[in-house]
Formats: C-alpha cells, sequence, structure tokens
C-alpha cells in the first residue's frame, strides 16, 4: 500500500534470462498470479505482463516475484482504470493482431497478440505466448493472424503475403494457415491492411513498450482512468 505507483506495468528494458534465487512460497507467488489472471478480464493493459509472468507459476524466482511487484506498483497508479463504451453509430467490427518474432528470450518462442473492436468499442484481446517455435517472422505473424481471424474472423495486420498468390520457399511449412487466411481474403470475409508500427495497437500484448507509447495505445484502446487528474 505504501509502495510508489509505476506508470507501466513492465520495464521497457525488462530480462527474462537474469539469474536469481528460487522462491520458496510458491503458493504466495501463485496466488497474486492468479489473482492478477482474473483482473485481466476488465484490464487489457495488464494482459501482456501477466502472461510473462504466469509462465513461472511452478518455479518462480524473487526476480519474477518482482515483476509481479512492478505489475501491484502500476495498478496501484491506475486503480480506476477501464474500458469506455461508447454509442458511435454503428456495429463495425475491426481487429489488429501482431506477433512478437522470437522476443521470449528463454525459450525464443513467439508473442502473439490481438486486440478486436465492435462499433469502435475494444471488446476482446489476447496475449499468449506460441506453443512452438516460429521459423521466421511470417510463420509467427501467420500464427498470430489465425488466432485472431478464430477469434472474430475479421482483423487488420501487417501482413502482406495473406494477399498474395505466390507462395515462397519460407511459407511451405506454414501451409495450413496460410491456405485458411488466404481463403478468408479471397472470399471477403476479411479485408488486411498495413499497419504502421505506431499505429499497431496490438502492440501492448506482445512486448513491454516505453511509458508514453503505452499511454497512447491505451487511449486509443478506449482505456481511462476517470481518477487521473485533468
Amino acid at each position: 500500500m505504501e509502495c510508489k505507483p509505476a506508470h507501466t506495468p513492465l520495464d521497457s528494458k525488462l530480462q527474462l534470462d537474469i539469474k536469481s534465487e528460487s522462491l520458496l512460497n510458491l503458493s504466495y507467488y501463485q496466488r497474486l498470479v492468479g489473482k492478477l489472471i482474473y483482473l485481466t478480464i476488465t484490464r487489457p493493459d495488464i494482459s501482456y505482463s501477466v502472461s510473462i509472468v504466469s509462465q513461472f507459476m511452478h518455479a518462480p524466482t524473487i526476480a519474477h516475484l518482482n515483476i509481479v511487484k512492478r505489475i501491484l506498483r502500476y495498478l496501484k497508479g491506475s486503480v480506476g482504470r477501464g474500458i469506455m463504451l461508447k454509442n458511435n453509430g454503428n456495429t463495425n467490427i475491426m481487429g489488429y493482431a501482431d506477433a512478437d518474432w522470437a522476443g521470449n528470450a528463454l525459450d525464443r518462442k513467439s508473442t502473439t497478440g490481438f486486440c478486436t473492436f465492435v462499433g469502435g468499442n475494444l471488446v476482446t484481446w489476447r496475449s499468449k505466448k506460441q506453443s512452438v517455435i516460429a521459423r521466421s517472422s511470417a510463420e509467427a505473424e501467420y500464427r498470430a493472424m489465425t488466432s485472431a481471424a478464430c477469434e472474430l474472423i475479421w482483423l487488420k495486420a501487417a501482413m502482406h503475403i495473406a494477399s498474395n498468390p505466390v507462395f515462397h520457399e519460407r511459407t511451405k511449412h506454414i501451409e495450413v494457415d496460410c491456405h485458411f487466411i488466404r481463403a478468408q481474403v479471397q472470399s471477403k470475409v476479411i479485408e488486411t491492411h498495413y499497419t504502421n508500427n505506431k499505429d499497431q495497437l496490438a502492440d501492448i500484448f506482445t512486448k513491454s513498450l516505453p511509458a508514453a507509447h503505452f499511454q497512447m495505445i491505451l487511449s486509443k484502446l478506449g482505456s481511462i482512468n476517470p481518477l487521473d487528474p485533468t
């Protein structure tokens, strides 16, 4: 209760491969993380950070507990933050999908992140480490794209290959995902667009970000904190 609030849930220079002493009280760590997982139902801003700490539930270290405490410091400074739902006069469906290729320093697995909007309102989001190692950034992006497409069958992403009828040699091993996405594109169920890095809202679900960029994405997601000073 007396801690200093943090501006972001994670340090933008976070390193997971640091050596640290094992945590003896496993249940303490597991209870804390379990409560944070529950909180992600209404707080997309901590989805990525909680997905990180939840990966160490069975063998946490003091360093991992310090990451959890950083999340708690962030929550202390954003107690009132939530999603503002507005009537924008439409029910258009839009999504952002992204992947942080080989971003996990421990096992080099990629992270899938996506968020979807209905009528301009954020309705679903996800941050999850991919189950297998992607051999290329294209493979990691296709997996993220497929996850988002299965969530709402409409998304917006930086995957120009999906609209390209030519399959390159490096994409043969992800042929199932390729054909799934291409079939949706060709039937016009999905429309893909290039998204500039500064406009990629799914970044918040795949990596730790500097405070200014983190807050900018939150505002575009419709996440507000009424308790913030005007």
